[in-house]
C-alpha cells in the first residue's frame, strides 16, 4: 500500500456520517436585466475597453485610429486587411514577437465578470498573449448572464486539438509589493469591438 492510500485508507475509517453531494442541476447563477451594460461594466473595472460598433462602420479604419503607432498587426480573420503578421503562415510563435495588435474573434462574452471566450481559431495561438495589444471582435448579441451559461455554450474547433480559454481584460498583476501592473504576463490593453448583429 503506497503512502497515499495509507493516508486515505486512515482518514476513512474516521468518517462517522457521509454525506452526498448535492445536485447542480437547479443552479442558474446570477443574471441581469441587461447582460450587455453588465457587461461593459465588468470589461471596463477589470481594465478593458469596449466599444460599440457602429453599422457600417469599416472595423480596419477603426482598429488604425484606435492604434496609430501600431507597425506589427497580427490577425488571420478574413474581414482585418490591415494585418502584417498571419499566424496560420508563419514558421513558429516566435515570430509574433514584437506584435504591437493582435485581432481576434471571441464567440461569447460573460457579464459576470467580463470574459470572452476564444476558442483556438489559428495555428499559433500565441497571439492571443504576445501581442502588447489585443483586439477582440465580439457580436453584441453574443453576451451570456454568467459562467453556468457560458460552460454551456462552449466548443472547440478539433483542427487546433481542443484548446481555448477566457480572456478579461488586459494582464496584470500585483504580486511585487501590491503595486498593480498592466501587461505583466500577456496584453497591455485589450479593447473590445461590439459588432452590430
Amino acid at each position: 500500500m503506497s503512502t497515499k492510500e495509507s493516508i486515505l485508507s486512515r482518514y476513512k475509517k474516521h468518517i462517522r456520517e457521509q454525506f452526498d453531494m448535492p445536485s447542480l442541476d437547479d443552479i442558474k447563477g446570477i443574471t441581469y436585466p441587461d447582460p450587455l451594460v453588465q457587461f461593459i461594466k465588468m470589461s471596463e473595472s477589470v481594465g478593458g475597453q469596449v466599444i460599440e460598433v457602429a453599422e457600417g462602420r469599416d472595423i480596419n479604419t477603426l482598429i488604425k485610429e484606435l492604434y496609430p503607432d501600431a507597425k506589427e498587426i497580427a490577425s488571420n480573420l478574413p474581414e482585418i486587411t490591415i494585418a502584417t503578421r498571419n499566424p496560420d503562415t508563419i514558421e513558429s510563435a516566435q515570430a509574433l514577437n514584437g506584435t504591437d495588435v493582435g485581432i481576434i474573434r471571441g464567440k461569447f462574452g460573460v457579464a459576470e465578470n467580463a470574459c470572452i471566450w476564444i476558442p483556438q481559431q489559428m495555428k499559433e495561438k500565441a497571439v492571443c498573449f504576445i501581442s502588447e495589444n489585443l483586439v477582440i471582435l465580439l457580436p453584441k448579441s453574443q453576451i451570456v448572464n454568467n459562467m453556468h451559461e457560458a460552460y454551456k455554450r462552449i466548443e472547440f474547433d478539433e483542427t487546433y486539438d481542443g484548446y481555448g480559454t477566457f480572456i478579461s481584460g488586459p494582464s496584470k498583476t500585483a504580486d511585487i509589493a501590491q503595486v498593480l501592473v498592466m501587461g505583466a504576463q500577456a496584453a497591455r490593453s485589450v479593447t473590445v469591438l461590439l459588432l452590430p448583429d
